[in-house]
């Protein structure tokens, strides 16, 4: 079994979906989870379900595009364990109107949560690891940064960037020991999904808990050995020799 036991992790976007998953596979190896986002119900009922399982858990509400939010949350960190060992940057949406029907402020809004908001999240933890020489950041990206999709933009070029941001924080963190990677989840049966009506929402799925232990193997790796990029999605899904 990969072990987290003596792990402090924060998980944004912790309150269902992928964020969930990951952090219910992180507290089942043993980790210390603080789960963030921005639905205050959600984010309690997750809190409750977790804990009732016998997970350390722990919860804020926090919106990562709001920069107070961001240094709040890694305060409620800093309280509990003195410590952040793991960052999950999972915190995220997208939106589908085509470019020229699209209002500004939807593309603002969402490279303000995708982009800028693992910005603030990895200059946080960054600030709390660099004293610490080890530390691991996790983004959760999106096989939207491979092969784009129509009606996508705002959120292939937040997944696009999202790339080389990872890239540079593994660069700037290897003096320091900190490794930062970046996960590209394929089609996972989300609540949004399940609720769809999308031709492309009926496409081959993997479950949330599957892509979670990819999620657990990038961060149970030896503190000298980091994955920089990989790539997860359902076998039958169509994303390599579509033609």
């Amino acid at each position: 079994m990969l072990e987290l036991a003596d792990k402090a992790a924060i998980v944004t976007g912790g309150s269902k979906g992928i964020g969930k998953a990951i952090a219910s596979a992180f507290l089942d190896a043993g980790a210390e989870v603080l789960i963030a986002a921005r639905n205050e119900a959600d984010l309690q009922a997750t809190t409750a379900e977790l804990a009732a399982s016998g997970g350390r858990v722990e919860s804020i509400r926090a919106d990562v595009s709001q920069e107070a939010d961001v240094k709040a949350l890694f305060a409620r960190a800093a309280d509990l364990y003195d410590r952040v060992d793991i960052l999950v940057n999972n915190a995220g949406f997208g939106s589908q109107p085509s470019l020229r029907k699209m209002e500004t402020e939807v593309w603002e809004a969402v490279i303000a949560t995708n982009l800028t908001g693992t910005f603030l999240c990895t200059r946080e933890a960054l600030r709390m690891m660099v004293p610490r020489r080890s530390g691991r950041i996790i983004n959760i990206g999106s096989i939207s940064s491979q092969r784009v999709r129509p009606n996508s933009a705002p959120y292939s070029a937040s997944k696009f960037g999202l790339v080389g941001l990872t890239h540079s924080t593994a660069l700037e963190g290897r003096e320091f020991g900190i490794s930062c990677g970046i996960l590209h989840p394929g089609n996972v049966r989300v609540e949004r999904r399940t609720r769809s009506e999308r031709t492309r929402d009926e496409e081959p799925m993997m479950e949330p808990a599957e892509l979670a232990q990819a999620a657990l193997a990038m961060a149970s790796l030896p503190a000298h050995v980091n994955m920089l990029e990989t790539t997860v999605l359902p076998v039958g899904q169509l994303f390599i020799g579509r033609g």
